[in-house]
């Protein structure tokens, strides 16, 4: 048996991470021995995403790991253990609690360190820097006793930084040594637009400054003095002026650095030892250091494939003889979303290519800036800087990466469309298969396609199987143009017509009613379909006429359309009968009802169980017993809690500041006002909602279609949390919200929705689809972009004031209740029907094979 080879990884930040991963990935035949050296107390996070902390996502939300993934691969993780030197002649790792552990291949993903200006004064108490949690935890302490924060540096951390402040509650600075904002990355006019726009934020942007000191201010803490003789006052300084590569180890054990730092490293990510590779920021190729994620793991995969490509000795692994990939640079192209601006950087954006040429839209109407920089004979892409909108980004990037042709008026990419040039996008089809679509997971078009002629048929399904567009997400717009442009070339109608009947798909049927204010399923198929209507279409559309108009479902136009449990108004069990659940806002239930539960429970020899969602569920109803069932609940203070239908079913809610301890705001009275105020509403697929009163999260929130966490500040607000066979965390909508201010975000939030969700898709999937995911999403419900706010609240005031009890409005109609008789003639049951009691629960013993028959409607 051969031994395992043993790679050591010093890092565990996103880069390292990504190592493990694709060693993982590789080593099907589990040849090597992995161990990691975390500096940090948690394992690696999300960097990418860092400023989303200042928004209430938690360390586990931003966490990479999957659950049990070190474990389930034999990963050893040495945490908050910094490995202090390497013995070259040894292969020897020593870390600083004295541990040494020997390697045959090691991996150098150190990282970088935010360089601090020598200024005098930047040791002082709350200069502080922006690079990990324990930073942004050092921050928002800070943040306490703070009114003013100072960002030192403009670049793109500056402004994520700028970004962490404001979400805090501070008046922000941001200082900067170059003439414009992101000086690297767009040109002047670029950022002369940047910076009107975020000034527009209240934020002051003071460029061209030179820091010379931080002395004691007279209103605030810190006096910043700058070479041009003028100052400013602040409480909190974030030194964001760059990166310096953690190169420190390697110049111990004397591997190759650069003149400026920076391990020099090959396209094999090898060092000057062959059997030591670095990879992402502290990697120096071709004398240059790559600050993004994307290309540090373009490097880790390289990394893991020629490790096993030098050591492996199995034949079914990558063998000695198999070329492995190699870096050889990597575009440094990005799109970002900095305080809500839109900004993009692509190529050679600043025009330095010998006789290269430019072409520029300034939109001062809408604030906004696109150049491309293309060839001397107007043929190739060469750069572009896109700030305001960046919605050619992905086509723009396709297009240089692929050195494709321009078309005849290159400028037509990025002005508004003349007469007679609807093709100027070149199209996902005209990209070779080795296009790169996601940058950070190296996913080409080819396998995107690969994908898809798998079977994967949405885009959440394409994300799942192939990694593009999970990182970053800048990708996703492209990958869904891929994904429809396959399914169209395989003859699978990218347009989703619910049937037959109906050539529309949910959201257009939606459309369609409100519009048209149709208000019966005959008007609707006289109009816009065909046929009779089937078992998909008439269910869809009676969803979608409850969304609307919120009528009683059992209306004669109404009630054929219904699925078997809104028929009955009840969930249709295996055995034949049907469970009841009374709805129990915010789970509060007083103890006489609980006494009539009991009572009704027995009287009817019903299987009684506490749900999920914090109600009494009652199995084994026969369907002639509902109504007389109901009427008692209904008697005993109770209405329908609505399980059987797609639509609100629960508001799980804790204690909060009523009874615990640890609560900081009512969760139980907001979950009733919040249950109360959405009961009722009908919607693509369930929903489940909780409130949790304070952020150790006993509701369990951030599992639902809506969870409501109080803080100190407020309510926050996450959304498109789901259990099931995909269990799926919620995601920060909004954070410190007034009462007020919730409302008005979950209404457009269920709204639109409502409006534009699929048949029988979750909250989960649907936002997975919608291109721009959650930060889409952001714009629609919080800042309005689409201009619908007020029609959306509008829409859910009508379902508010429309809601009825579906099984009171019931039992009040004689008419009405015959539906639940087994026979026409007679309320009697069906005495060929025998049940019997199986651990107080009831199951159907049938004689003469004789079943329940629901009614002919």
């Amino acid at each position: 048996m051969n031994k395992k080879q043993r790679v050591i990884v010093i890092g565990n930040g996103m880069v390292g991470h990504k190592f493990l991963e694709a060693m993982v990935e590789r080593d099907t035949n589990t040849e090597f021995e992995l161990i990691t050296f975390c500096e940090e107390s948690r394992v690696a996070y999300d960097r990418v995403h860092l400023s989303e902390f200042f928004s209430g996502k938690t360390a586990d939300d931003l966490s990479l790991v999957t659950d049990s993934f070190y474990e389930k691969n034999n990963i050893t993780v040495h945490l908050g253990d910094k490995a202090v030197s390497i013995d070259r002649d040894k292969k020897l790792v020593i870390s600083a609690q004295g541990k040494e552990v020997i390697y045959d291949s090691l991996i150098l993903a150190m990282g970088s360190y935010p360089f601090v200006p020598p200024v005098p004064g930047h040791d002082r108490t709350n200069c502080l820097v922006y690079r990990t949690i324990d930073d942004l935890e050092a921050i928002t302490e800070a943040a306490k006793n703070a009114t003013v924060g100072t960002v030192v540096g403009g670049g793109l951390l500056g402004l994520e930084a700028a970004k962490a402040l404001k979400d805090l509650g501070l008046k922000t600075h941001v200082v900067e040594f170059s003439p414009r904002l992101m000086a690297v990355q767009v040109d002047e006019a670029g950022g002369t637009l940047l910076q009107r726009k975020i000034a527009a934020l209240d934020v002051s942007v003071h460029t061209g400054k030179n820091t010379q000191s931080i002395t004691d201010g007279e209103k605030h803490n810190h006096l910043m003095s700058f070479a041009d003789g003028e100052s400013l006052e602040t409480d909190i300084i974030l030194f964001s002026a760059g990166i310096r590569p953690r190169d420190e180890l390697a110049r111990d054990c004397e591997l190759a650095l650069g003149e400026r730092g920076g391990i020099k490293i090959n396209n094999a990510c090898q060092t000057s030892d062959e059997d030591i590779y670095a990879i992402g920021e502290v990697a120096l190729w071709d004398n240059k250091i790559f600050g993004l994620v994307a290309p540090g793991y373009q490097m880790a995969n390289v990394a893991a494939e020629q490790v096993l490509a030098k050591n492996s000795t199995s034949k079914d692994s990558t063998s000695k003889d198999k070329v492995a990939q190699e870096f050889t640079g990597a575009d440094m192209s990005t799109k970002l979303k900095l305080m809500g601006v839109d900004v993009a950087s692509i190529g050679d954006a600043h025009g330095k290519t010998p006789g290269a040429k430019a072409y520029s839209l300034i939109d001062e109407t809408n604030d906004v800036y696109k150049k491309i920089v293309v060839s001397e004979d107007g043929k190739k892409l060469l750069g572009s800087v896109l700030i305001g909108n960046a919605d050619e980004y992905g086509n723009l990037l396709q297009i240089m990466l692929n050195s494709m042709d321009l078309p005849e008026y290159p400028e037509d990419l990025i002005l508004p469309q003349r007469e007679g040039s609807a093709s100027v996008g070149l199209g996902v089809e005209a990209l070779p298969q080795a296009a790169v679509i996601c940058s950070c997971n190296n996913v080409t078009k080819g396998a995107l396609c690969s994908a898809i002629e798998g079977g994967a048929v949405d885009i959440g399904e394409l994300k799942a199987c192939t990694k593009a567009a999970t990182s970053c997400g800048g990708c996703a717009a492209l990958t869904k143009q891929v994904l429809d442009n396959e399914l169209e070339k395989q003859g699978i109608e990218v347009k989703k017509d619910i049937c037959e009947h109906i050539p529309y798909s949910r959201q257009e049927i939606y459309h369609l009613v409100r519009i048209g204010k149709i208000k019966t399923f005959h008007e609707f198929l006289n109009t816009h379909g065909k046929g009779l209507g089937c078992d998909i279409c008439k269910p869809t559309v009676a969803s979608v006429l409850a969304s609307c108009w919120n009528g009683y479902i059992l209306e004669d136009e109404l009630a054929t359309l219904q699925d078997t449990n809104d028929y009955f108004m009840a969930n249709m069990q295996k055995n034949g009968t049907y469970s009841i659940v009374p709805r129990k806002a915010g789970g509060e239930v007083t103890p006489d009802k609980l006494i009539a539960i009991g009572s009704i429970a027995k009287e009817y020899n019903l299987y009684t169980k506490i749900t999920g969602g914090q109600r009494i569920d009652l199995f084994g109803a026969q369907s002639h017993q509902l109504p007389d069932i109901w009427k008692k609940l209904i008697d005993a203070g109770f209405e329908t809690g609505h399980a059987y239908g797609k639509s609100v079913r629960t508001v799980k809610s804790c204690v909060g500041s009523t009874w615990c301890r640890y609560g900081v705001d009512d969760s139980v009275g907001l979950s009733i006002e919040i249950e109360n105020q959405y009961k009722g509403l009908r919607s693509p697929h369930k929903l489940k909602f909780a409130v949790s009163g304070c952020t150790r999260e006993c509701a369990e929130a951030q599992s639902k279609d809506v969870g409501i966490i109080a803080t100190e500040n407020g309510w926050n607000l996450f959304v498109c949390g789901n259990g099931g066979m995909k269990p799926r965390h919620a995601d920060l909508l909004a954070a410190d919200l007034d009462k007020e201010t919730l409302i008005k975000y979950i209404d457009r939030f269920l709204m639109f929705y409502i409006r534009t969700g699929d048949r029988l898709q979750r909250t989960s999937v649907w936002m997975d689809n919608l291109e721009g995911g959650l930060e889409y999403l952001k714009d629609v419900v919080c800042e309005d972009s689409l201009g619908l706010a007020e029609e959306l609240e509008k829409e859910m005031l009508n379902v508010i004031d429309s809601y009825q009890c579906e099984w009171k409005t019931t039992i009040e109609n004689s008419e009405k209740m015959k539906r639940f008789n087994h026979f026409i003639n007679t309320n009697a049951g069906d005495n060929n029907v025998v049940y019997v009691t199986e651990r107080e629960q009831i199951r159907p013993a049938r004689s003469e094979e004789r079943i329940e028959i629901a009614p002919v409607v």
